[in-house]
């Protein structure tokens, strides 16, 4: 039967370790990513996101030979976003076995990226990363580069955009959820699966079962979270982990929680 799908997000920068963040910031050495692999490929996982953070804002092309690494060892299907500005950057990274790309900060210069990946690699392959802040006023803003800058177009306007332009997912991730682990921002995903037809991978702000039974019900057809899968206890102690069959089944309320 059908479930929706939970998956882990895995951050790594330049020196290829893996890290965590809190509201995009002060990222956190959390291990050995190929270790990390191979834990969730025995934790059977439905499919694992690997963002490079630094890539972009070092103006630095994706680390082919750190992702064949990492694609090696993944039984799951693998989603990779950082450094993705050309059609041949995304069908190198494809070549070394991802399954997916996920494009953020280069779609504030050429939207059309997602067109040209679709007609190549088909819009199963093609997701396009959202990363929403509030303002000063506490309105919603699309922010790329880190969260560090703001584009015009607010998150509707802008998913409605990526979608026409080829996307067959938006990766939707509140920055001001990120890492802090007290739920999901059940407004926002509720506005964006309103207006799309394609799925919306909820991301941002997890720390519970609760939460990612909370993240589907807002409209979400799939729920990410990296706190919640890397960290353990009120101290934050690192242990790789994904929930249970059983547990699994509580997002979608197959069983009462």
């Amino acid at each position: 039967m059908y479930r929706s799908r939970v998956i882990p997000v895995l951050l790594c920068n330049i020196e290829g370790s893996l890290v965590k963040t809190k509201q995009f910031k002060k990222p956190v050495y959390v291990g050995d990513p190929i270790n990390a692999v191979k834990i969730f490929n025995d934790k059977e996982v439905d499919e694992l996101i690997f963002l490079d953070i630094t890539a972009t804002a070092q103006g630095r092309k994706p680390n082919l030979n750190y992702i064949k690494d990492i694609a090696t060892e993944a039984f799951m299907p693998l989603c990779y976003g950082g450094g993705l500005q050309h059609l041949e950057d995304i069908s190198a990274v494809i070549k070394c076995g991802i399954e997916k790309v996920c494009i953020n900060s280069y779609l504030s210069q050429d939207i059309n990226l997602l067109s040209k990946c679709a007609d190549k690699f088909g819009s199963s392959a093609t997701v396009a990363s959202i990363d929403v802040k509030k303002d000063f006023w506490g309105k919603y803003r699309v922010v790329v580069r880190n969260g560090e800058k703001q584009i015009s177009k607010t998150p509707v306007e802008f998913a409605i955009e990526v979608a026409a332009k080829g996307a067959g997912e938006i990766m939707l991730n509140a920055v001001d959820r990120d890492g802090v682990m007290n739920g999901f921002d059940l407004q926002l995903i509720n506005e964006i699966s309103k207006v799309v037809d394609i799925p919306v991978i909820a991301c941002g702000g997890a720390g519970t079962i609760q939460h990612l039974k909370e993240g589907i019900e807002a409209g979400a057809s799939a729920v990410a979270a990296g706190s919640m899968f890397v960290f353990q206890g009120k101290h934050r102690a690192v242990l790789i982990s994904y929930p249970s069959q059983d547990e699994l089944k509580l997002v979608d309320g197959k069983v009462p929680l």
